[in-house]
């Protein structure tokens, strides 16, 4: 009977420290400290909150970036993850719209023209969130970018050149909010 106690102490404690452990909450969101993906070690960077007209909540949003990776260098060839949840329903055409927006704001006509495809590629794989969901776009040198939505891979969209493009809409110089950027590249 011992024996049998040991091994299933031994088999919660295994599953305790598999599970990520929450790094911080805003909004009543919880955030882990890290991800491992494609064998890349994230962590969490930093966190913020997107307002619309000063008072309505959009979503929040966590940065992760590689260990030795500074917010500095947060656009450059290097691992990245941001998890963005939602407090309101917002149909896939509206994502598609925002990313081309936002690309646009970063990039010359023939540097989006060249992602072209790329991005409607990205944008077909856009489906329609609720209050509550979570998109995530996670980024591993030499294997791209991979759009998920709760937890689910929808795709990878390939290219260094993509992804910062497509990071710069929230931590680039020309992101779609200031406030939001300052606050996913300070240090947790």
């Amino acid at each position: 009977m011992k024996y049998r106690s040991i091994i299933a102490l031994a088999i919660a404690t295994t599953c305790l420290v598999a599970l990520p452990a929450p790094g911080a909450e805003i909004e009543g969101v919880a955030f882990p400290d890290q991800y491992r993906w494609s064998g890349e070690q994230l962590r969490l960077n930093g966190m913020g909150l997107l307002r619309y007209r000063f008072f309505i909540k959009g979503y929040v949003a966590a940065l992760y970036l590689g260990e030795r990776v500074t917010p500095e260098r947060a656009l450059d060839d290097v691992p990245r993850r941001l998890d963005i949840e939602y407090f309101w329903s917002i149909p896939a055409d509206a994502f598609a719209e925002i990313t081309l927006e936002g690309m646009a704001r970063s990039l010359d006509a023939e540097a989006l023209e060249r992602l072209r495809g790329r991005i409607e590629r990205l944008n077909a794989l856009y489906e329609d969130v609720a209050p509550g969901d979570r998109y995530s776009l996670t980024y591993v040198p030499g294997v791209g970018t991979e759009l998920a939505l709760n937890g689910e891979p929808k795709g990878v969209i390939a290219g260094a050149d993509f992804s910062s493009a497509l990071f710069a809409i929230w931590i680039g110089e020309q992101a779609l909010d200031e406030s939001l950027r300052e606050q996913l590249l300070a240090r947790s």
